[in-house]
């Protein structure tokens, strides 16, 4: 593939949630010195100083997204449309682990993972995909996990269970856009050095834990593949394993 093959940024605008702190602050500043146009949904605006520095004011826009009410969905996805006229691709990139299994956790944990780490990309897609078929190259990529692709003992089973489902609706999604040009990928990596699993006994240890950044570069390459080269899923492993 040639490099004239590659998409190229041309001021195509990107959808980022959970972008104040990881892996979406991460991968905004990346794509912003790509040269993307930026929205991107935040709960902690406070948080934002340092995500936002050395970003064009112009070229971002920073919209209150809470996952869990959709009404701030809407507002994000109309105000994105108004303020750009258009929507080239969308990261889903919020989500929480809570631990959950048979014994331990409670019913509220679990209602909060499914809201968080389904149901609110599932209703960001919804809104955003009638933008992304006008795009003609848009892009949806759906940070999931490993964890998605199969099931480790003393992993939550409840965070097992949400980021299976995101993996299906990122394959939903595809037959959805496909003959429009949206392609979707569910990007599958294992422990990340976040706060998501700070603290949790028996993950991944932090020497061995894929850098934010680094995931930020594999969105950077998925988002200039071009119509003809989808890439589905990727999992990015961090430890050996037989099935992935």
């Amino acid at each position: 593939m040639t490099d004239q093959s590659l998409l190229k940024p041309d001021n195509r605008v990107i959808m980022i949630s959970g972008a104040s702190r990881g892996i979406g602050a991460a991968i905004a500043k990346r794509l912003a010195a790509d040269g993307y146009r930026l929205s991107l949904g935040i709960r902690s605006p406070e948080k934002m100083d340092e995500v936002l520095k050395g970003i064009q004011q112009n070229r971002v826009l920073c919209c209150p997204f809470e996952a869990k009410n959709p009404q701030t969905a809407i507002r994000w996805a109309e105000e994105t449309s108004r303020t750009y006229g258009q929507i080239d691709a969308l990261i889903n990139n919020a989500g929480i682990l809570r631990q959950v299994d048979f014994e331990t956790g409670s019913e509220e944990d679990l209602d909060e993972m499914w809201e968080v780490n389904v149901k609110a990309p599932f209703r960001l897609i919804r809104l955003c995909l009638p933008f992304l078929k006008k795009s003609k190259n848009g892009r949806i990529i759906n940070i999931a996990s490993t964890d998605g692709k199969r099931y480790r003992e003393s992993v939550s089973v409840g965070y097992t269970m949400s980021k299976h489902a995101l993996v299906a609706i990122s394959d939903a999604a595809r037959f959805a856009g496909w003959s429009d040009g949206v392609r979707v990928t569910a990007l599958c990596p294992g422990a990340v050095n976040t706060d998501l699993i700070a603290g949790i006994p028996g993950v991944t240890p932090v020497s061995e834990r894929i850098p934010p950044g680094v995931l930020a570069a594999v969105v950077s390459m998925l988002l200039t593949l071009p119509d003809m080269a989808s890439v589905s899923g990727m999992p990015i492993n961090t430890r050996l394993e037989s099935s992935l």
